[in-house]
């Protein structure tokens, strides 16, 4: 048979789209051809693949081979069809079964020896590969990662040859597993470290509960850096379906996936001299940024107003929409980023504003201009702004906090009325009718809210984050309704507001 089909599937954002490879022999010079919108390391394959095919014993075909990637309009690239290929010359020259490939799908980089190399995006392709009921074969270099879809029946070899021998029905190819999956080995840091700031933490727990983002104000070494790392460590673990979506962004990203760590929530901390792709995702052939790999995590941005405005201006819409599209010319790719924002930042450039030792000298214009490196629409949309004061000796010396595992409970608790009982989403997911259903105010809260929002000057955005977060409270205290107690709480985080 001079002619062979073989699957595999490339990489586009999230997607892994199928890719058919066919290869056809004929009679001619020498020669190989590879069509159907090869990059550069698509193209070099040929070489790759002929050194592979030689240096394991096999015959390269002294004819003229062609190789078309279907569909012709999707773009390929890197080294993940080098395997595919192979295998489809020798099908195609007879040298294996060309009738085996058929429930299979390959994917993986060739060595010169023969030895197969890790690729990226292999989750995504197993994800799509086990719906489409075939089976997948990736080099054993990303078996963990493949193995992560339970569904999914994984074959992991490490040289051409066992695959070859696989196929022949010579030698049968065991299925990869990853074993025990578990993620109680992994020590994270424990709010118990923080003392005092008994305020922070219990908006640090209201954050975790509801799903709200947090920016803290205070001067340095009053611990905030502190409490936004102990933050993934009071969320609940990922469920099987968050994990996957999140461990596919590290996968697509070229990134190590645990199996071990994979259904632990991630955490981010991106310098704030980051630019805006490497926070948002882009470039020319456009990779996740950091709000995306910390999809259903943490983002934490400290030193909250020294990042480039235009930088910070795009999270306004991925904060709203939990995903951002990323348009080049060429291409258009949307990534996840369902993330949660947690931000810090000093009250005033020399940063000692409102300390009782008075040693700030920071003029109001000063004050404004710093404030005003974060922007109005931008703060709008951060649900909770937190005073976090400097400690004195005794509170330094005092007990221990309460442990993450203890709050982690209760956050558990919370998230569970939220997302089982009711809407089956976190409060600070909710749409307006949403609210409108489990958001009632009486009469005289009502009043309370509407008091609020004249004298802080409160747009409409604001007025739902704080239903939202009134209602987060309340479920904490397991109440059927907002009460005033609730409703004032959740005002009262709103800080920047009054100095606005």
């Amino acid at each position: 048979m001079s002619l062979a089909l073989v699957y595999s599937r490339a990489q586009t954002g999230m997607d892994a789209p199928l890719v058919t490879v066919e290869v056809h022999i004929s009679n001619g010079l020498p020669a190989l051809s590879i069509v159907g919108l090869p990059e550069t390391a698509v193209r070099e394959s040929k070489d790759r693949v002929r050194g592979a095919i030689l240096n394991s014993q096999f015959e390269f075909p002294a004819r003229r081979i062609t190789i078309n990637l279907a569909p012709a309009d999707l773009p390929k690239e890197g080294g993940r069809f080098d395997l595919p290929i192979a295998l489809g010359i020798l099908a195609a020259s007879g040298q294996i079964p060309a009738r085996a490939l058929q429930d299979y799908e390959f994917a993986g980089e060739l060595a010169l020896s023969g030895e197969l190399r890790a690729v990226h995006g292999i989750l995504p392709m197993t994800l799509q590969t086990c719906a489409a009921g075939r089976t997948v074969v990736v080099p054993g270099a990303n078996a963990a990662e493949a193995a992560l879809v339970s569904a999914a029946t994984v074959h992991a070899p490490h040289h051409l040859l066992e695959i070859t021998a696989h196929l022949a029905g010579d030698r049968e190819l065991a299925r990869s597993d990853t074993g025990s999956m578990s993620d109680t080995t992994v020590q994270l840091p424990d709010l118990a470290d923080v003392r005092g700031q008994h305020h922070a933490r219990r908006a640090l727990e209201i954050a975790a509960a509801g799903g709200h983002s947090l920016l803290m104000i205070g001067p340095p070494g009053t611990g905030k850096s502190l409490l936004a790392s102990r933050l993934h460590g009071i969320l609940p673990p990922l469920s099987e379906e968050e994990a996957l979506e999140s461990a596919a962004i590290r996968s697509v990203s070229g990134l190590t996936v645990h199996p071990y760590n994979w259904r632990i929530r991630s955490f981010r901390s991106p310098h704030h001299t980051a630019s805006a792709v490497a926070l948002v995702g882009g470039g020319s052939n456009p990779r996740p940024g950091e709000i995306s790999l910390a999809h259903h995590g943490v983002l934490f941005l400290d030193e909250f107003p020294e990042f480039e405005r235009r930088v910070l201006e795009a999270l306004r819409e991925p904060l709203e929409t939990g995903h951002i599209m990323i348009s080049r010319a060429a291409r258009q790719v949307e990534y996840p980023a369902r993330f949660q924002l947690v931000a810090a930042m000093n009250p005033c450039p020399c940063s000692w504003l409102g300390d009782p030792s008075g040693r700030c000298h920071c003029t109001s214009e000063q004050i404004q201009r710093y404030r005003n490196r974060i922007s109005g629409p931008l703060l709008d949309r951060i649900d909770m702004h937190v005073e976090v004061p400097r400690l004195s000796f005794d509170e330094m010396q005092g007990p221990k906090g309460e442990y993450s595992s203890a709050v982690r409970k209760r956050v558990t608790a919370t998230r569970g009325i939220q997302q089982l009982d009711r809407n089956n989403t976190l409060n600070s997911q909710l749409n307006n009718r949403q609210i409108d259903d489990v958001c009632n105010l009486n009469k005289p809260d009502r009043l309370l809210l509407q008091q609020a929002m004249e004298k802080l000057d409160l747009s409409a955005r604001a007025y739902h984050r704080i239903l939202k977060l009134a209602r987060t409270i309340a479920d904490m205290d397991e109440a059927g309704d907002i009460s005033k107690q609730h409703l004032t709480e959740a005002i009262s985080y709103r800080v920047l507001d009054r100095y606005l």
